[in-house]
């Protein structure tokens, strides 16, 4: 997964489901793809995810469009993903 095109996106409803999400961003641009999180004790989805496009101008795209947005009756935040340790 190439770090340079994803955005961080917090404050997802937790009945969201990574098709949704595909569906939701795609208006910004190419969606390559959607991860969100599972806790391995309890088994549901932690409340964020990430979402990775084809290019920066998407990912910046992305945020511009989705910050403080609404997705489900929550208002979401969206930023750019710090690369991973």
């Amino acid at each position: 997964m190439a770090d340079n095109a994803r955005v961080f996106v917090g404050g997802i409803p937790y009945a969201a489901t990574e098709d949704e999400l595909k569906a939701h961003f795609s208006a910004a641009g190419t969606v390559v793809s959607v991860f969100l999180p599972i806790e391995k004790e309890t088994g549901r989805k932690r409340g964020f995810g990430f979402v990775e496009f084809n290019t920066p101008d998407e990912q910046a795209n992305a945020v511009k469009m989705f910050d403080q947005t609404d997705f489900g009756g929550r208002t979401i935040s969206v930023s750019e993903a710090r690369p991973r340790e």
